[in-house]
Parts: structure tokens; C-alpha cells; sequence
């Protein structure tokens, strides 16, 4: 005969912890919180919206000590997001996300109830290269803002979104957040040495941040490119490639790998367009 799931703790009225045969796993279904308390046996045949197990030992260990430290309540409404988030993406949750986004969330809103000042220096970054991610992540902030009666900037949405796409290409959240770092530094080295202020909303700097997001995982993965037009690039567009190879030695101190001179002559293109963009909206 089937195991029942015996219910550990109810976060909600929509999400409870429950083992099921020696595993913990968070059960999501409409009203299962309001019909059962600790104790209670949840019958093996149930059907519910999203079943999520924690199987690894180490992972179950920090999420136990995750909710013992914060509200219960936070704790079902960032699962019922991470079901979100899988209905969205169509992606199998790694079990380290019940961790990493529940204690970002749940510092967030810490911040946010003693009055500080949620900063995103690169959010338009983010919303550039993610902005599928960035959608759900509103999503989100929406349903957190409806049950805990609080304003969320709308810069959360962007870490939401880095978590989300971390999830997605099964990459570190650390690669992630580099990706939008290196790109942010390309742009600033560009302002720096042209002395002009890039339009951060243009659909040139959306190119120039999608070819340096894509550039930096074929150096990482060392993927290799053709680019037959390098020595033209290189001699017509002489003060744009000078540029190009300045961006290139960043990029190469972050990723601690050389950057090919076939990427140099591509990002040469983009910059000469930033270029020429700037140059148009002076006149």
C-alpha cells in the first residue's frame, strides 16, 4: 500500500512540508494549507499542482535551517514563485534554488521593511540581455507585493531575473551576474575613452550587450570563430578597433582568458555603431 505524506509544517494556506518515505518534499496545491496542520496525514493517491522534493541531505539541512529563520508565510509564498517560475521557464527546479532565491527574497524584504535603498547599477543590462526572465520576475515581485502589503522597486526584478536565468541555462549564478558585469564595463571603458554617454536603451547597446554576453561564453567555453573580414575592420575602422582591443584586455583580466582577435574585429563593429549613434544624436 502507498505511503501517506505526513505533514512536517504548513507555510500557507497553498504550500506544506511533508515526508514522504524518509524525503522531505513541498507540496503545492490550492487550500492544502488551510485543510492540514503538523501532524496530519496527506493520503498517498493526492493530486496536487507541484510536488518539490529535497533529496540531498546538505540541501535539506540549510532549507530546515532556512525555516527556522524566516517567516513561514515568506517561505510558501517564494515556493509558490518557484512553481511559478517552473510553469514559465518549463525547467526542473535545481534544489538549490529553494535556498538561494528564499534567502534573497527573504532578505530583500528585510531590507525593504527597515527602510533601505534597493540599488541595480545594472539593470538596464539585465533587462537587456534577459528580458524574458526579467517578465517573470515581475510576476513575482507582483504576487509578493499582494500578500505581504509592501512596495518592491521594480530593480529587484532584475536579481530575480539573474536567478531565473541562472535556473534556465543551468549556469552559475556567478557566470550570470558576470556576464551583465562585463557588460556594463565594456560600456563604461567606451563612455570613458570617447568621452560620451552611450544611450543605454538603444537597440545598438541592445546588440552591443547581446554580442558581449555571447562573446564571453564562446571565450569560456573556448569556442572558436571565423571572422574573414578582421583585416578590413582593422584598417577602415582603425580608432574603434583600438577600443575594441581596451575592451578586450578587461574582459581578459575578468574571465582570466584570452580574448580572440576575430571577437575584437565583431565588437569593433558594435562600437563604431555606438559610435555612430552618438554622433547622430549630437547633431
Amino acid at each position: 500500500m502507498p505511503a501517506d505524506y505526513n505533514v512536517i509544517k504548513v507555510f500557507n494556506n497553498n504550500v506544506v512540508l511533508a515526508n514522504h518515505l524518509g524525503t522531505e518534499k513541498v507540496l503545492i496545491k490550492k487550500g492544502i494549507g488551510f485543510s492540514n496542520k503538523a501532524g496530519d496525514k496527506i493520503p498517498a493517491d493526492a493530486e496536487f499542482e507541484r510536488i518539490f522534493a529535497i533529496e540531498n541531505p546538505e540541501i535539506g539541512s540549510k532549507f530546515n535551517q532556512l525555516i527556522n529563520r524566516v517567516d513561514h508565510e515568506l517561505i510558501g509564498i517564494c515556493e509558490e514563485i518557484l512553481h511559478m517560475i517552473c510553469e514559465e521557464t518549463g525547467e526542473k527546479l535545481d534544489e538549490e534554488m529553494h535556498i538561494r532565491l528564499t534567502d534573497h527574497i527573504a532578505f530583500t524584504v528585510f531590507r525593504i521593511q527597515n527602510d533601505d535603498k534597493i540599488d541595480n547599477p545594472f539593470m538596464v543590462e539585465i533587462e537587456t540581455l534577459y528580458e524574458k526572465e526579467v517578465e517573470i520576475a515581475e510576476q513575482a515581485i507582483e504576487l509578493l507585493e499582494e500578500t505581504l502589503g509592501i512596495r518592491i522597486p521594480h530593480e529587484e526584478a532584475g536579481f530575480i531575473a539573474l536567478h531565473i536565468h541562472s535556473l534556465k541555462t543551468k549556469d552559475s549564478l556567478s557566470n550570470t551576474v558576470k556576464y551583465v558585469y562585463i557588460c556594463n564595463s565594456a560600456a563604461e571603458v567606451i563612455e570613458d575613452e570617447l568621452g560620451i554617454e552611450i544611450d543605454r536603451k538603444s537597440i545598438d547597446y541592445a546588440r552591443f550587450a547581446s554580442h558581449i554576453r555571447y562573446a564571453v561564453e564562446r571565450i569560456l567555453k573556448k569556442v572558436e570563430i571565423k571572422n574573414e573580414l578582421l583585416p578590413a575592420i582593422r584598417k577602415t575602422y582603425k580608432h574603434s578597433y583600438r577600443l575594441a582591443r581596451l575592451v578586450g584586455r578587461m574582459m581578459e583580466q575578468e574571465l582570466y582568458a584570452s580574448v580572440p582577435n576575430e571577437e575584437i574585429g565583431y565588437l569593433t563593429l558594435h562600437i563604431e555603431r555606438l559610435k555612430t549613434q552618438r554622433l547622430k544624436a549630437s547633431n
